[in-house]
């Protein structure tokens, strides 16, 4: 019997799976119902922001996924009620856990660069928010990403105004390991963030604000090359709000950040089936 070519939507499910094997117990307790796995419901969560869809309709097409459905191991299918309760329950750590996990397989190279970008709060279309006068609050969300594989390293979510300056040191303490080389835009000029860097061991590509001769002469000594691979922050943002929206559908805020790392560890997936995929062909 010829074996069936693979679509990408089943790789996917089964790098996820694989994943989510490393990162998630099977089951949450040993009183569990044991009806379905916690690390099933990882990857349908993964599923369901990858096709942009609702519980319901991700109920719906699992139906006619039979090859989903058995690389899941899904004796029968979990209805939406049992997909909503499980977002729910399974906290932010296990998503950060993932995160980090899913770097083992991708070919880093240190050089990271860390912005931040504004996620919608309510999905409303521009003529209505304009023909209303209605100001939706966003979500400040800092990537820090690897300028090699354009992988998200970490992620910062919060619904106030922090400074730049206040948030990248959180950053840069949680990846240290990963770093060797951070780059930023002006809004991370602080003389803090740099002697964190250095402490560290990490080189600080940050440009100065120009206020004296003195700075302009430090930000035309920057490495420019290393500098521009700042723009691969950038364009991961622009791919992550064009593949899987730039709002959350979620209303309550820890739901919101939630929901905005699953984004990223989607993301992340998708850009491991990439490079493996090239190196399939390369080999």
């Amino acid at each position: 019997m010829v074996a069936l070519p693979k679509s990408r939507l089943l790789r996917f499910v089964e790098r996820a799976m694989m994943l989510a094997r490393r990162a998630v117990a099977r089951f949450s307790t040993r009183y569990s119902r044991k009806r379905f796995t916690l690390r099933q419901h990882v990857v349908l969560l993964c599923l369901k922001v990858k096709k942009t869809t609702t519980y319901r309709d991700l109920v719906d097409e699992l139906i006619k996924m039979p090859r989903i459905r058995d690389a899941l191991d899904l004796d029968s299918i979990p209805a939406p009620s049992t997909l909503c309760k499980a977002f729910d329950r399974l906290e932010m750590a296990v998503w950060r856990v993932l995160l980090n996990v899913s770097l083992s397989d991708l070919p880093l190279n240190g050089v990271t660069s860390i912005d931040a970008s504004g996620f919608e709060r309510a999905h409303a279309s521009t003529h209505y928010t304009k023909r209303t006068n209605l100001t939706i609050q966003q979500l400040k969300t800092t990537l820090l990403v690897d300028t090699a594989t354009n992988a998200v390293l970490d992620v910062h979510v919060t619904t106030t105004r922090k400074h730049d300056t206040q948030i990248a040191p959180q950053v840069v303490k949680r990846n240290a390991e990963s770093i060797a080389v951070l780059t930023g835009d002006k809004g991370y000029d602080d003389q803090k963030l740099r002697r964190l860097a250095s402490d560290h061991d990490i080189r600080p590509l940050i440009k100065h604000r120009e206020f004296i001769s003195l700075h302009k002469a430090w930000n035309a000594r920057l490495d420019g090359d290393l500098y521009h691979q700042r723009n691969m922050n950038e364009t991961v943002n622009a791919a992550i709000k064009q593949k899987f929206g730039a709002f959350v559908r979620s209303r309550l805020w820890w739901k919101q950040f939630r929901e905005l790392v699953i984004k990223c560890v989607v993301h992340k997936l998708e850009r491991g089936l990439t490079i493996a995929f090239k190196e399939g062909e390369c080999q």
